[in-house]
């Protein structure tokens, strides 16, 4: 076989010479400059390899609110609306109800649940707003009118290009208003486009600015306290970088299969900031997650996870701003898998943001009980630049001295050995992993016999999965913060839930193609054949085979109290842990 490569699958295989010479004569590819781009990643075969052209009716949803894509679209022909209030818009747009039982249906599915498995009212699939098209199959909004549209794109409009690039959620649904014509370009053509065209790339970076920048910004405590002028000028001067492979599920299984002490993991992954080197900038993770290692006699010790919102070398800035310390980092940031960063240059912070946070250390400072400023001091044992730093985060975010928080430094750490583990295994990736203690766990089933009563009698789970010592993990979504699962559902139907974050399939626009199972790293999304109440299988009546579809855990979104594998273990051994906490998870492991 010859070596794969990257075009030998187009992202349209009908893409066509006069197709691309036509596009590019449009706005916005028409100011492009072809001669910026090298002979091995000409234009023109970006454009024939990474793009594709998609004709929508009238109705059809393009891209939804919450849920992950890959690509950026251009308008072409006809208008695209923004669909304001995407809570009120749910169920036009296809999302699963965010219902919950009661206390009577809760009872009730103890003699009520089906007694064959992966059973389905199959009444409810015959009023599906699907358009089976040529090439896709598409969600439609049957009445325009009941949406409020915020905003119009019209011909050489763009939008989705944050999402394409950051793998973000997507921030809006997009709506067809009339016929359209649009150019979706997948990102890693995106990605090339604005690496060689300096003009692109400003264009992008401002609708960045512009649409979203500000807003991010203002959400982190670091900067809540600047006025208009100084966030415009530190807007200005952002930096956006981006490390590691967007598509890192693809080779994640071979790495761990590969690797034997974790050590070969560090030494992969791309370095954002490295220990002793110049600190030219505050680095904030947007998306993804950093390991945070430092330097060892025989390699690299992680030390922290970084992640969405968390920023890296504050510390290093303060030093220098405050007592003229060497402008060097002092540890090591590299990605993990896909990483999405802010740089915001040196000068800026120690210009706007450290003297604002001084001015209000000092006043919560004065504030502090003899108890609290006790404590601190004891739990807190890094450099005193450091401290004062952690103490700095700490005020600005939590507010209160006596609510401790991962900004605190008054939790206790993970050890290497397990942090390691979680980090080179992805488990970092959970907001909702189950996690079995060993040492406790008798075997009984009591979590598996609540999970199937909770769905129909059809467990959600295996108890099996990676350990290490008397942790285990079990295969059961873990609800990650990047669900790559999400990406390439070609109805939406595997998507994150606004509100509590929880990633769900709706079982209606399922049509069991695979794709969010062969995306999960973890194999925890599996393809069923589905039966009717009466234990007759469902099949295709053009080929007579089963109808498939995907079902994976759903943390119990319909159920009262929360997960029942959690609520059924009668010895303390299963939890269901978030693993932005830490904290939480040391006191569960020492308890």
């Amino acid at each position: 076989m010859h070596r794969p490569h990257r075009w030998d699958t187009p992202f349209s295989p009908d893409m066509t010479e006069a197709q691309v010479k036509r596009l590019l004569a449009m706005p916005p590819l028409k100011a492009l400059d072809p001669s910026l781009f090298p002979p091995q990643l000409a234009l023109d075969d970006i454009i024939r390899n990474d793009s594709r052209i998609v004709r929508c009716q009238s109705g059809d949803i393009i891209v939804r609110e919450g849920d992950y894509g890959n690509s950026t679209f251009f308008v072409l022909d006809g208008s695209v609306g923004v669909v304001l209030g995407h809570d009120e818009a749910a169920a036009t747009v296809g999302s699963a109800a965010a219902s919950r039982r009661n206390i009577f249906s809760s009872l009730a599915q103890l003699w009520r649940n089906a007694r064959v498995a992966e059973a389905r009212d199959v009444s409810r699939y015959g009023d599906l707003s699907l358009r089976y098209q040529a090439d896709a199959v598409r969600l439609y909004v049957r009445d325009l009118d009941a949406l409020v549209i915020e905003a119009r794109f019209g011909a050489g409009g763009m939008f989705g290009e944050i999402a394409a690039l950051s793998r973000t959620p997507r921030t809006a649904t997009c709506v067809a208003l009339t016929d359209c014509e649009l150019l979706e370009l997948r990102w890693q053509g995106l990605r090339d486009i604005r690496r060689y065209d300096l003009g692109f790339r400003q264009w992008i970076d401002e609708l960045y600015r512009t649409r979203s920048l500000a807003s991010h910004l203002m959400e982190l405590p670091l900067f809540a306290n600047l006025d208009d002028a100084s966030l415009e000028h530190v807007i200005a001067e952002t930096h956006f970088e981006t490390y590691g492979e967007f598509e890192w599920f693809s080779a994640f299984r071979r790495q761990i299969a590969e690797d034997d002490d974790g050590q070969r993991a560090i030494e992969s992954e791309p370095t954002i900031a490295e220990e002793g080197g110049y600190a030219d900038g505050l680095l904030l993770v947007r998306s993804g997650f950093c390991r945070v290692s430092e330097r060892r006699a025989f390699g690299q010790r992680t030390v922290h996870i970084a992640m969405k919102n968390d920023e890296f070398g504050l510390s290093a800035i303060y030093g220098h701003w405050q007592r003229n310390e060497p402008l060097v980092y002092r540890q090591t940031l590299t990605a993990i898998g896909y990483v999405d960063t802010l740089r915001v240059p040196t000068a800026l912070v120690e210009r706007y943001v450290l003297p604002s946070l001084s001015e209000e250390y000092n006043q919560k400072k004065a504030k502090m009980d003899h108890r609290s400023a006790r404590r601190f001091k004891h739990n807190v044992t890094r450099s005193i630049a450091d401290r004062e730093i952690q103490h700095l985060q700490f005020i600005m975010s939590a507010g209160d001295v006596r609510k401790p928080t991962r900004y605190a430094g008054l939790e206790p750490h993970l050890n290497s050995d397990l942090l390691n583990f979680l980090v080179d295994r992805r488990i970092v990736n959970g907001t909702a992993t189950m996690m079995i203690d060993t040492t406790r766990c008798v075997g009984c089933d009591d979590c598996v016999r609540a999970c199937a009563a909770a769905h129909d009698n059809n467990p959600r789970f295996v108890r099996h999965g990676p350990a290490h010592g008397n942790l285990m993990i079990a295969n059961a979504c873990m609800h990650c913060q990047d669900p790559v699962c999400l990406i390439g559902c070609p109805t939406g139907a595997i998507h994150r839930r606004p509100g509590d974050g929880r990633v769900i399939i709706n079982d209606l626009t399922c049509i069991g193609c695979g794709t969010c199972a062969e995306s999960c790293p973890y194999d925890n999304i599996r393809l069923v054949e589905i039966r009717d109440r009466n234990g007759a299988f469902v099949v295709d009546d053009a080929t007579n085979l089963p109808i498939v579809k995907a079902t994976k855990c759903d943390l119990c979104a319909d159920q009262l109290g929360g997960p029942a594998c959690q609520r059924a273990c009668p010895h303390d051994a299963l939890v269901r842990m978030d693993m932005r906490d830490q904290g939480a998870l040391v006191r569960w492991i020492d308890r």
